[in-house]
């Protein structure tokens, strides 16, 4: 999304709302783990000011992500309410650090957008199938739940008689010889 100060002007007695779908293909170069992502539903408003733009962002969408123990696609919805402000005067951007800059004589909103957007990248996400997964082995490598861990662990420790007291172990089988 791109606009023209000279456009945002004719919005300066009030809020100018949007409502677009954006393309951000681009998040997929700068994190690989982004399998793709659907194109992302942008609504909100701006207030324009002398020297600055503050608008409301809210942006809905999905992405494909893998699955952390599987490694197959997962579909992770994502909602991102912001509020972001923009400026092209050099006294407002020298006074405060969280406003983005504006180069030239366009608003440049794709950028932040791919920001807010990778933020939202969360560090595992987990398919159906991964959670009905107790466990699985392969060559050199075996994966278990926490769950399935402790029933094993305690499996063997019934089973497995400490070897000081194997002898006691048979005491009761033999039968009364009196």
């Amino acid at each position: 999304m791109k606009w023209s100060i000279n456009q945002l002007q004719r919005y300066r007695q009030g809020a100018m709302p949007f409502d677009e779908m954006v393309n951000l293909d681009s998040v997929k170069k700068r994190n690989p783990e982004i399998r793709d992502i659907a194109p992302i539903h942008v609504t909100g408003s701006c207030t324009i000011g002398a020297s600055k733009i503050d608008c409301r962002f809210r942006l809905e969408g999905t992405m494909t992500l893998p699955c952390a123990r599987t490694w197959e696609d997962v579909t992770y919805p994502f909602t991102i309410e912001s509020v972001e402000r923009f400026s092209w005067d050099v006294d407002t951007l020298n006074s405060d650090d969280e406003i983005h800059p504006v180069e030239g004589d366009f608003v440049e909103l794709d950028p932040v957008f791919e920001e807010l957007v990778l933020l939202e990248v969360p560090l595992q996400v987990y398919s159906e199938e991964a959670a009905d997964m107790k466990s699985v082995e392969g060559k050199g490598w075996s994966y278990t739940t926490d769950e399935e861990y402790n029933i094993r662990l305690q499996e063997e420790r019934e089973t497995t008689v400490d070897p000081r007291l194997a002898g006691l172990a048979n005491l009761f089988d033999k039968k009364d010889e009196s």
